[in-house]
């Protein structure tokens, strides 16, 4: 499988072909709903969504109602396929699907434990998410091996916990997903409603944020408009201008009200939405455009992420917080959800979560899982925690 700048250069090739990017959304739950209806709505011919999982009539549906919707407003361009053959419990399955559509860009929106929030368990218990990692890497870990085994060269995107799962890919010696989405992402557009209404910004396109930070830093920060003593990675500029605002004021005013429900998953499709744009537009415009990404390149949490359209190339966005800076405050950050380190294909949970665990759930979370450990402990989580807690 190819490096990510190769998978771009590709996907520059199709588009100067005029040809059509085919993108697979695997799993079409709230994110991959939302991810299909924003594709649909930029209109564009040269564009075929191809939508894959298991229970073929609800996909159906599910599409329709999308399709519907969009014929409505007088946006529907796009082709839009629907395969049901797709169990991401096989590989097989999956190697088949990618192989039989051979798409440019895969978005893992799937879960193992579809319809809950884990947070609604894990936040208020032990404010830390990291438990849940060999439950977001699951399905990652079948993608990545079926895109191998198809010999496919397609950008994938993953949606669950990328801060760790991609890492955890990486060090294993295992192929990974070129982006992961939400997280940090999320937590950008709150930090620019505050600055636009303090500076008086129309435009909030206009503000310009850098941020390096992981998942935990987003739930705190969101939730409770604090970041727990740390300092975090960020500058604010406008029109090339550095934004004077102390760091606590913006974050005590990114608590904004939100829903709890599953319409929360606007905003991690929405992220999938714009890595997808930014890295078509870059290429399409010659010109270079910054995402935020967790776990991108198997970096341990999140960061500034550049796509050079016009050298086909994409690296970290430097310009502003070193590599390893970035890498430091990254670390400081995921260890309080729960990740001590990613290493040797280990995940390594912190001391202090094994000892919550135990005071919330009553059950012994093992300090250190292995990558042949993944389904295991992962019917463990389910077994011992989730289906005792929801």
């Amino acid at each position: 499988m190819k490096a990510t700048n190769d998978k771009l250069n590709l996907l520059r090739q199709k588009l100067e072909a005029d040809g059509v990017v085919k993108v697979m959304i695997m799993g079409l739950g709230s994110v991959g709903g939302y991810l299909l209806d924003y594709l649909v709505g930029l209109q564009d011919e040269k564009m075929e969504i191809v939508v894959v999982g298991r229970n073929l009539d609800k996909l159906i549906q599910d599409v329709n109602i999308v399709r519907t919707a969009a014929v409505i407003r007088g946006a529907l361009r796009s082709k839009i396929t629907v395969d049901g053959a797709c169990d991401l419990d096989h590989i097989d399955s999956i190697t088949k699907t990618i192989a039989r559509y051979q798409p440019d860009i895969i978005v893992n929106s799937s879960r193992v434990y579809a319809g809950l929030k884990y947070g609604s368990i894990s936040w208020h218990t032990l404010r830390a998410y990291g438990i849940w990692t060999p439950l977001s890497i699951r399905y990652a870990r079948n993608i990545m091996e079926g895109c191998e085994l198809a010999g496919s060269h397609a950008i994938v995107i993953n949606t669950s916990y990328s801060d760790a799962v991609i890492p955890w890919l990486k060090s294993a010696g295992k192929l990974y997903p070129d982006f992961g989405s939400g997280n940090l992402n999320h937590l950008i557009p709150r930090i620019k409603f505050y600055v636009g209404e303090q500076c008086e910004i129309a435009n909030l396109n206009d503000i310009d944020v850098t941020l390096a930070v992981s998942h935990f830093h987003d739930v705190v920060i969101s939730k409770e408009g604090q970041a727990e003593g740390q300092k975090i990675l960020l500058d604010v500029k406008y029109q090339g201008h550095n934004v004077e605002i102390e760091q606590s004021e913006i974050f005590k005013h990114c608590a904004i009200a939100m829903p709890v429900d599953q319409k929360r998953n606007m905003m991690n499709a929405s992220s999938n939405f714009d890595i997808i744009y930014t890295i078509l537009e870059a290429i399409r415009l010659k010109k270079k455009m910054k995402v935020h990404s967790p776990g991108v390149q198997g970096e341990i949490g999140g960061y500034p992420y550049i796509i050079d359209g016009e050298n086909v190339d994409s690296y970290f966005d430097e310009s502003i917080f070193s590599m390893s800076r970035m890498r430091q405050a990254n670390r400081e950050s995921i260890v309080l959800d729960g990740i001590e380190n990613v290493i040797n294909g280990n995940l390594v949970y912190t001391d202090v979560l094994v000892e919550k665990v135990k005071n919330a759930f009553g059950v012994i979370l093992p300090k250190v899982v292995h990558f042949n450990e993944i389904d295991e402990v992962g019917h463990f989580l389910i077994e011992q925690i989730i289906m005792r807690n929801k």
